[in-house]
């Protein structure tokens, strides 16, 4: 696409793989100014929006927020691009990544935990359900504690009894 050529929204959700209305979404929500309407009202976007939406795109599949894609746009906008700024939030997002792996990391040994506890299916009582319909579900980081505390009962069962 050269920088006179227009796209209808339609073409630009094809050559992008973008929804047409995550595309109007980023309208609505100002990431990017509103494209130039054509006699009949369509709009009609140019190659700098094609190039805002790939970064757009690329930005949220490494999972960073609208805010802080909005946050990014506006340091990319600026001349001297300050690499430092970037840095900043960048550093932020995979603080906070980190902190999703390791709760997904508890999640997937609770539930690895809880269908072992599941046997073969025979019984009419499923601890899995039985969790699930529990009040008292703690949180990621309570369930971790609970769940080393757990391990380290049956551990000293075990150990009881070869004693």
């Amino acid at each position: 696409m050269d920088g006179t050529a227009r796209l209808a929204i339609g073409r630009l959700a094809k050559h992008t793989g973008t929804n047409v209305e995550t595309i109007r979404y980023y309208e609505r929500i100002r990431l990017w100014a509103p494209p130039p309407r054509s006699a009949g009202g369509y709009r009609l976007y140019g190659t700098e929006h094609l190039k805002r939406l790939n970064f757009i795109r690329r930005a949220r599949l490494l999972g960073f927020s609208i805010g802080e894609v909005r946050t990014l746009l506006r340091l990319a906008d600026e001349r001297k691009r300050p690499c430092a700024e970037v840095r900043v939030v960048a550093e932020a997002h995979l603080a906070d990544v980190r902190n999703k792996i390791a709760d997904l990391k508890t999640m997937e040994r609770v539930l690895k935990e809880t269908v072992a506890r599941c046997a073969d299916g025979a019984g009419s009582h499923c601890p899995l359900i039985h969790a699930l319909y529990r009040e008292d579900i703690p949180d990621l980081h309570t369930a971790t504690s609970l769940s080393e505390r757990g391990r380290r009962r049956r551990s000293n069962g075990a150990n009881r009894s070869r004693s």
